[in-house]
């Protein structure tokens, strides 16, 4: 047995050493033999492997292009269907998506058939201020020259196209999101005034059924737009501000806030469906705990708090719409809602 008394590595004969005969047995095998590619040995490949990356920087630009008809071409044509939206929708997906895929497929294709491939080694030196400077400019002199891209006009100006158009549409994306200015007034006057009005009544969405307060029980949920709606000039639009819920409770387990008495009828309470977070349409209803949820992000109302939040990211209560019976037994709007519609990140009055 050997001595192990320090119980290092190198004295308790744990770990096994290369001297230095073992180590002239097995030299630095290098770099492999550089194997020519296609390209490199024929120029008509070389020529056509150009025009292959010029192609795919072309279809980025075509992409692009597309992008553009979809948005403001058919996004101005004034209300669309259900299925136009899916075909804009889609439309402007496989814009973008050609869009990067081209250019991400270009560049990759030009580095593998076009773009030297002999492996080297350099040794890492230390930093010189001037004479550092030199030799990056030297290196991207070489990087140019070896990318090919002085000698190759034709993938030089469909990369600089593809280059120069693909972030537009992000911009015109983002453009839309602006919340300053005239945009946010008007984004809010448009969220604070919607087709209820007084009288208007409560009918079953899609069918446009009016409501009778006897047809609503405890319990029961109804999802519900404007009389008329479906008869407007842009109904999705109009919809998408005005629909609400339609729910009966016990009026013993409502709390109701001062100024509210008389916006029910009889435990029955309409509150606007989308989601003050982010605008998805909330769609459940558990009748036992009386809370609403939405689908999108877990944000859960209270209705028997007047749809305070209690649970999830949305930061305001549900609006409610105030509501009556008119002289025939039906359910009617007594006005519009008393804030606006919507997420609560837009600002409000």
């Amino acid at each position: 047995m050997g001595d192990h008394s320090h119980g290092s590595p190198e004295n308790s004969g744990t770990v096994a050493k290369a001297d230095d005969v073992a180590q002239d047995r097995f030299p630095d095998p290098g770099l492999p033999p550089h194997r020519p590619r296609l390209a490199d040995r024929d120029p008509r490949a070389a020529k056509r492997h150009e025009r292959q990356v010029a192609l795919l920087f072309t279809i980025s630009i075509i992409g692009t292009l597309f992008f553009f008809v979809a948005y403001f071409v058919l996004g101005h044509l004034g209300e669309m269907t259900f299925a136009e939206l899916r075909v804009q929708n889609a439309a402007l997906g496989l814009g973008t998506a050609f869009a990067m895929l081209g250019i991400g497929v270009g560049i990759v294709h030009w580095a593998k058939t076009l773009m030297p491939d002999h492996e080297l080694m350099e040794m890492r030196h230390e930093i010189r201020s001037e004479e550092d400077r030199q030799d990056a400019v030297e290196i991207i002199d070489t990087v140019l020259e070896e990318s090919g891209i002085k000698r190759r006009p034709l993938i030089r100006n469909t990369l600089i196209g593809a280059i120069a158009l693909a972030p537009i549409p992000a911009i015109f994306m983002f453009r839309d999101l602006d919340r300053t200015g005239n945009t946010a007034h008007q984004m809010i006057d448009s969220l604070r005034h919607t087709m209820w009005d007084k009288g208007i009544r409560l009918t079953r969405d899609p069918s446009g059924t009016p409501i009778k307060a006897s047809d609503v029980q405890i319990g029961s949920a109804f999802h519900v737009i404007p009389e008329g709606l479906n008869e407007t000039e842009h109904p999705l639009n109009e919809k998408a501000k005005a629909v609400v819920l339609l729910m009966r409770m016990d009026p013993a387990e409502m709390q109701i806030s001062e100024g509210r008495e008389t916006w029910n009828v009889d435990g029955i309470v309409a509150y606007s469906k989308i989601c003050t977070h982010v605008g998805c349409p909330i769609a459940l209803y558990e009748q036992h705990t009386h809370h609403l949820l939405c689908p999108c992000h877990q944000s859960t109302f209270d209705l028997t708090q007047e749809c305070k939040v209690i649970f999830g990211p949305a930061g305001h209560a549900l609006p409610q719409l105030p509501i009556t019976v008119d002289s025939e037994g039906y359910l009617v709007a007594q006005s519009d809602f008393h804030e606006p519609v919507g997420p609560s990140y837009w600002e409000r009055g």
